[in-house]
């Protein structure tokens, strides 16, 4: 953050969020792709009134998502492909869920922090928000394209992150539509595993795995994981799991991953580590912000690396080391015999 910023610059923040969602609503970085095109050509592709999308355009050329290549013409840039579904990494579907959905939900911020009470328990819809959203198939599939978004561009930096090759099958908890199991699997052609969910995500995780080739290697097993988690892994993978929870619903989670696992396994914790003294670096600005959509959304917290360690301590788990994975780290732990 530039030391010259005032909070009259910082307040009007929402506005590029805004400018950015509507570069992701009008499809511009598919239209466009690498060429240039005229305002007026590119007003006729994505239906759109001429001089209003130009203005549009020179918004997102001051912040680096377009450029003006000459005249009236413009282009994306790559950090505006990044808005294209079919680039690698996009993060499209994660910017039309901060448009559609979170940007609402952080309206009612002050309620929260006054309240301690994320935006269900406000309105009196109970504590667990995924069963409140489970109501409204278009946000959970809006939530479960986001995810997807997020998970695949780190699973380069997962698996760079941690050595694989000694497990034989891998669960991912939470596993969603299967995007990180997968991505673990491909990069491991000697893995087995397991994605666990809800029944809702089974048909996708399904497909996902036909499409991508493993489906002889991985299996969906439906269940929720505050009852049981399902035996046969001898690693467990948790990316953003925790993170959602408090601490009393996270050690039921995790006494349930050490019931399922022999002893010598492996609990993978991936999260974002909060710092233990917040600086106004934009990591750290990144994970305080997470941590405050966490209060207004499923209720749970961002934690530093002590307060994991302890948490998993206290299901039994032994620590046994942490690597980064750019924005996310890797937190080992082992299950050791009573």
């Amino acid at each position: 953050m530039s030391g010259s910023e005032s909070i009259f610059d910082l307040v009007q923040s929402h506005r590029i969020t805004a400018v950015i969602y509507a570069a992701a609503k009008l499809d511009l970085a598919e239209t466009l792709g690498d060429d240039a095109k005229s305002a007026a050509e590119l007003a006729r592709l994505v239906s759109a009134e001429e001089s209003a999308l130009r203005r549009l355009l020179v918004a997102l050329t001051t912040i680096g998502v377009c450029n003006q290549t000459g005249g009236d013409r413009f282009g994306m840039t790559d950090l505006g492909r990044q808005l294209d579904r079919n680039a690698y990494p996009s993060f499209k579907d994660w910017v039309l869920f901060e448009g559609e959905v979170l940007v609402r939900s952080w309206a009612g911020l002050v309620d929260s922090v006054r309240s301690g009470k994320t935006a269900t328990e406000i309105r009196g819809e109970g504590h667990d928000r995924y069963a409140v959203m489970g109501n409204s198939p278009e946000v959970v599939s809006r939530f479960n394209a986001a995810m997807v978004s997020l998970t695949r561009s780190l699973v380069p930096k997962i698996v760079q992150a941690y050595d694989f090759s000694k497990a034989n099958i891998v669960m991912d908890l939470g596993g969603g539509s299967g995007e990180l199991i997968a991505g673990v699997l491909l990069h491991n052609p000697n893995l087995r595993g397991i994605a666990f969910d809800l029944a809702r995500c089974e048909t996708a995780a399904r497909e996902h795995f036909n499409r991508v080739g493993i489906a002889d290697r991985c299996r969906f097993v439906a269940g929720d994981f505050f009852e049981a988690v399902p035996r046969g892994a001898d690693t467990i993978l948790m990316k953003s799991i925790l993170h959602n929870w408090r601490d009393d619903r996270s050690e039921i989670i995790l006494r349930k991953c050490r019931d399922a696992l022999p002893v010598g396994g492996k609990l993978i914790i991936i999260e974002r580590i909060m710092p233990e003294l917040p600086t106004t670096a934009a990591r750290d600005r990144e994970r305080a912000m997470s941590d405050l959509n966490m209060l207004r959304e499923p209720g749970g917290l961002e934690r530093t690396e002590a307060q994991y360690r302890a948490l998993a301590e206290s299901a039994g788990f032994t620590f046994a080391g942490i690597s980064n994975a750019g924005a996310f780290s890797l937190l080992q732990f082992d299950k050791v015999a009573n």
